[in-house]
């Protein structure tokens, strides 16, 4: 059995830092200790002067997403070994359940893209580890088919479900149709994951733009004003409220949907939020810069003073965790057309997660790395059940990465691993990079590069 020796890191566990040694045998963590024995080690990892944290765990990504109008052109080998370039060792994607199909359906489908043409244990595109969570797009017309899909998806692993508030008519669910969710997920401790955004503001505000002739990349923040966001969270929390589902509400763009969910934790409900780095570091102006496609996301990006705001939510424990909503289309495809609502949403996120938190958070003194890891590892694998993942302990799965603080880099497109072309981060200043990333006690990545297995 190999084993991995990793030494003299700055160790970020459970109960804080702690400068010494990380042992990796059999796939998992097997010692932590300020100095470790060498005898039966076959690897050594000097880790001296580095942070070393437990695995991202990304629980929001879209590779080779297909909408229908464009899909990203990652598939799971791209699009995972980019997640392991930026120290994510877990990824939890979507499966999507099509009208006419249940769940299961569903999940095999989107099995079948992830492992591609291999088959047998252990095979697949996937370079890391992943989960998905089921997107229903169309519910079942009795009640107690719903409660078979969600006995199913627990069966299969899947421990949360994601519906729209928006999207008409291909992804929105209505307020009966949330409830129905919510209390089916309530019976069965499923997780609900809910895009907020009130679909009658967005499409009132949207037709009146394109009806005057606004529909340049500079409007996409007035079609899906703020108010929107906040009501459609406001009514999903007190919606899930009157049936005791547990409710995630996911990329916050705004600290008043945080509010929401700050209120309905103190009446006792389970509501988590999250957030992803485009929220906490761009905002608005974006779209009357040079580049206006790089913002083009769902919901938009906000007003400068959000992004204090946001922050400090995600220091306080207001916010539980950030994802990315990493969604990998070409800067081709995001220029197709010159209207806003046209255009590809979302930016790719994966890589830059760990090195702008570290940088913009940690480095400038707004989080610490213990929090840090509470928020991209430990609370996602907390709330979405991923034992043995998310902390540096033993008998957990030796996912590690060790991040050199001491470098500064600058951020480039062509330098990152997948296939966009661009990263609104261009030219940013990083404090720190991703040097080595094990996946169950093997290296995938050794001095920033990929490792083929």
């Amino acid at each position: 059995m190999s084993a991995t020796l990793i030494r003299n890191g700055r160790l970020i566990t459970p109960d804080g830092e702690v400068r010494g040694d990380l042992l990796l045998a059999g796939g998992q963590i097997a010692a932590i200790h300020p100095q470790l024995s060498t005898e039966g080690v076959d690897n050594f990892v000097d880790a001296t002067g580095c942070i070393v944290l437990p695995g991202l765990i990304d629980p929001h990504t879209h590779i080779q997403l297909d909408t229908g109008i464009y899909q990203t052109p990652d598939d799971w080998e791209i699009g995972t070994r980019t997640a392991a370039c930026g120290g994510i060792t877990t990824v939890i994607d979507f499966a999507t359940q099509f009208p006419s199909q249940d769940v299961r359906a569903a999940l095999a489908a989107r099995l079948a893209e992830i492992n591609g043409a291999a088959a047998g244990p252990g095979a697949g595109l996937a370079q890391i580890d992943y989960g998905l969570h089921m997107m229903l797009t169309q519910l079942p017309p009795t009640d107690a088919e719903l409660d078979r899909w969600m006995t199913d998806l627990l069966a299969d692993g899947v421990t949360s479900v994601k519906v729209y508030t928006t999207y008409r008519p291909n992804y929105y669910q209505d307020d009966a149709a949330l409830l129905r969710v919510f209390a089916a997920a309530a019976r069965h401790a499923v997780i609900v994951m809910v895009h907020c955004e009130n679909d009658a503001i967005v499409s009132a505000a949207t037709t009146a733009l394109i009806a005057t002739g606004q529909t340049g990349l500079a409007n996409h923040g007035r079609a899906r004003p703020a108010l929107a966001e906040v009501e459609a969270a406001n009514r999903v929390l007190f919606l899930a409220q009157t049936v005791g589902a547990p409710i995630y509400v996911v990329h916050c763009s705004i600290s008043g949907t945080v509010d929401q969910v700050i209120q309905a934790v103190s009446r006792g409900q389970r509501a988590i939020a999250e957030t992803t780095p485009q929220y906490l570091l761009l905002d608005e102006t974006i779209y009357a810069g040079e580049h206006p496609e790089w913002g083009i996301m769902q919901p938009p990006l906000r007003a400068p003073e959000e992004k204090g705001r946001l922050w400090a939510q995600l220091a306080s424990g207001a916010i539980s965790t950030s994802g990315t909503d990493h969604c990998d289309y070409t800067i081709d495809q995001k220029r197709l057309s010159p209207h806003f609502h046209q255009t590809a949403g979302g930016i790719p996120g994966m890589e830059t997660l760990l090195p702008l938190l570290a940088t913009c958070g940690v480095a400038q003194g707004r989080i610490t790395w213990p929090r840090l890891v509470e928020v991209c590892s430990a609370n996602p694998a907390r709330i979405f059940g991923l034992k043995g993942k998310g902390a540096l302990a033993s008998g957990y799965d030796a996912d590690v990465v060790i991040y050199d603080p001491r470098v500064e880099t600058t951020l480039r497109a062509a330098a990152l691993h997948n296939l966009a072309g661009y990263t609104p981060y261009e030219g940013w200043k990083i404090q720190g990079a991703v040097r080595d990333v094990f996946s169950r006690g093997r290296q995938i990545v050794r001095e920033g590069e990929f490792l083929p297995a």
